[in-house]
Order: structure tokens, then C-alpha cells, then sequence
């Protein structure tokens, strides 16, 4: 495992680990909600999937802000924009239907997952960034599942909760991989 190399590195791994921790807790409440709707789009299913990608905002913007030291933060903003683009576009479609929402939310998966990736990626030095790295490549197959699902004669939102609940573990682990990478075990 590699190790934290630098003073500015060390501050953004101790600031993405407590982001990890937000976004795991995040991801399972946020799921478990979703399944107590049912995966149906009345106003509580509609606004969880669009409060779900303008957390991932929020989200983006911590993580720029901490990043800004490591050079890493382009990626976050390219985020921050599609995560946007995406709350609208499940605003706009969710009066649709599941299958417009299924399609906005592969979209975003797939685009978001990529970016994901690519910021790992340039990450993986300071340590605790493989779950990060499998989570954007998981992203995007998943995302195209999503796609595909929406022509399905009675699609659903429970495997988006799922998908959730599987990058909030992701999350998890790499929060806690990057406590000790920052420890130097």
C-alpha cells in the first residue's frame, strides 16, 4: 500500500477520509429511504433522486476545496457540473416516469463514474483510492445497466438504491484505507 507523501497530501487524505465517512453514512440513509418509497416517484421518490446528485455536489465542492494543494480539484469541477446537470435532468423526467429517470441517472453514472476514475486515478498515490478506482469503473457498467433497464416492462428504482448502498461501501473502505495510509501502516 502506498503512503501519504507529502504535508499537503496528508491534509487532503485526513479531509477526504472524514468526506468518505459523510458520504458513506449519506449513501445508506439516503437507500434506505429509497426503499421505504417503494422505488415509487411520488414528491418523497422524486426528491430523493434529486437530492441524491446535489449532495454529490456538495460533496464535490468539500473535496475541491481540499484538493486545491494537490492539483486534483479539475476532475471535482468537471463533477460538480454534471452532478447539476444531472438534478435537472432528473427534475425534468422524473414527471415521466421511472424509465426517463433510469436513463438521467445511467447518464450520470457513467459520466460521473468516469470522472471518478479519473481523479482516483491521479490519487492513488497518497494511498486508500483502489475502492475509488473500482467504484468509477463499477459506475459506469452499472450506469449502462441503468440505461438499458428503463426499456424493461416494469422498471424500478430499488437497483439504484442499490447502487447507493454499493458506493457508499466503497466510500467506507476508503476512508478507512486512507486512515492508514496517513498513519503509514
Amino acid at each position: 500500500m502506498t503512503t501519504v507523501d507529502s504535508p499537503a497530501a496528508g491534509g487532503i487524505a485526513s479531509a477526504l477520509r472524514r468526506l468518505y465517512f459523510v458520504r458513506f453514512g449519506f449513501a445508506i440513509v439516503w437507500a434506505a429511504l429509497l426503499f421505504t418509497t417503494k422505488a415509487d416517484l411520488g414528491p418523497l421518490g422524486i426528491t430523493l433522486v434529486i437530492i441524491y446528485p446535489l449532495f454529490d455536489v456538495a460533496a464535490a465542492i468539500v473535496d475541491s476545496r481540499s484538493s486545491r494543494a494537490t492539483g486534483s480539484a479539475r476532475g471535482l469541477y468537471v463533477n460538480i457540473g454534471i452532478s447539476l446537470l444531472a438534478a435537472i435532468g432528473l427534475a425534468i423526467t422524473s414527471a415521466s416516469g421511472v424509465p426517463g429517470v433510469l436513463r438521467v441517472w445511467g447518464a450520470w453514472a457513467i459520466v460521473a463514474g468516469l470522472v471518478q476514475l479519473i481523479v482516483a486515478i491521479g490519487r492513488r498515490k497518497m494511498g486508500g483510492q483502489w475502492p475509488m478506482i473500482l467504484s468509477g469503473g463499477l459506475s459506469v457498467l452499472v450506469g449502462g445497466s441503468f440505461i438499458a433497464g428503463a426499456s424493461a416492462a416494469n422498471p424500478t428504482l430499488t437497483n439504484v438504491a442499490g447502487y447507493a448502498v454499493l458506493g457508499g461501501i466503497f466510500f467506507l473502505v476508503s476512508a478507512i484505507r486512507l486512515g492508514r495510509a496517513a498513519k503509514g501502516n
